[in-house]
């Protein structure tokens, strides 16, 4: 569980102007593959009390219009893939019986 501090703030917030309209953001967390790709990370909780991660993207794609587009249809069903892990993996597991 994640405590919240004094301020009403989360222990992972970023405690700055990102938190607005209720919202609790956290720093940014980068990866960063020199002159290929970079992924920023940003954990969020709403108003509302619900969890999300925020994912930017961005790929460096191929000079060739086809071989671009043969990228992006490959990186959309990665994409797809690790939302449906992340779902799957946030679901409460069944008791077992006995």
């Amino acid at each position: 569980m994640n405590r919240r501090t004094r301020d009403g703030h989360t222990d992972w917030c970023g405690k700055d102007h990102r938190c607005n309209l209720g919202e609790h953001r956290s720093d940014e967390i980068v990866v960063d593959v020199a002159g290929r790709s970079r992924a920023v990370l940003v954990r969020v909780r709403t108003a509302a009390g619900r969890e999300h991660a925020e994912i930017r993207v961005r790929v460096a794609l191929a000079p060739s219009e086809l071989a671009a587009r043969r990228q992006l249809v490959g990186l959309l069903g990665d994409l797809r893939h690790a939302v449906t892990r992340a779902e799957i993996t946030a679901r409460p597991r069944p008791r077992r019986a006995g």
